[in-house]
């Protein structure tokens, strides 16, 4: 298998939409920024005063003792008692965007890769014999990048058998790529058939 690099030129007679300019950087930013909020997970979570265990017997009396006044052992400033302003889990991280958004920043992406000369094409993609030696050796014929996706509009089991140990290579489908796989890996290989599929989600 060869891969030949994916100009401008070839983009557009595939009917890939592009961009030109700065066009689509804003909508790239918002919808990267949506991604990585709606992965978030607010783990940090510290328990006030009502939350923590403890009894809530008033552990001497108002007056009389010499000590300052107490009324709960589950108080802040006890060593057991509840924390004051911590960090609690019922912030909510995510982020909508439109699909028009999507849409435009995955051309922006798409356009970025392609003017950079990183994004190549081959005739198509897959491993018969299902070992990761051999999905290895495919991959290194295409591109001397250390991580790579490979876009596709359907991989063979065998193939993803092969590839499902190799963490520097991602097998995705041109149905699902997002503009944060294009810009997180060094290299973007596109099988044939998936280009007339991204040419529809970029129209």
């Amino acid at each position: 298998m060869s891969a030949t690099i994916l100009s401008a030129d070839a983009a557009k007679a595939a009917n890939i939409q592009l961009t030109e300019g700065y066009k689509g950087s804003q909508a790239l930013n918002d919808t990267l920024v949506a991604y990585r909020a709606n992965r978030r997970q607010g783990n940090a979570h510290t328990k006030n005063r009502s939350e923590v265990a403890g009894s809530g017997k008033k552990l001497w009396n108002q007056k009389g003792t010499g000590n300052a006044r107490m009324g709960s052992k589950r108080s802040p400033i006890w060593s057991g008692g509840g924390v004051v302003f911590g960090p609690r889990n019922t912030t909510v991280w995510a982020k909508k965007t439109t699909k028009g958004t999507k849409k435009l920043a995955l051309r922006a992406a798409l356009t970025a890769r392609i003017l950079d000369g990183e994004v190549l094409t081959t005739a198509s993609f897959a491993v018969a014999d299902g070992k990761t030696k051999s999905f290895i050796a495919a991959v290194n014929g295409l591109t001397t990048a250390k991580n790579v996706l490979l876009i596709g509009t359907g991989f063979d089991e065998l193939t993803f058998r092969a590839g499902r140990n190799v963490q520097n290579v991602q097998l995705i489908s041109a149905d699902d790529v997002n503009a944060e796989h294009l810009l997180r890996y060094r290299s973007v290989v596109v099988t044939g058939d998936a280009l007339e599929t991204l040419a529809k989600r970029t129209a």
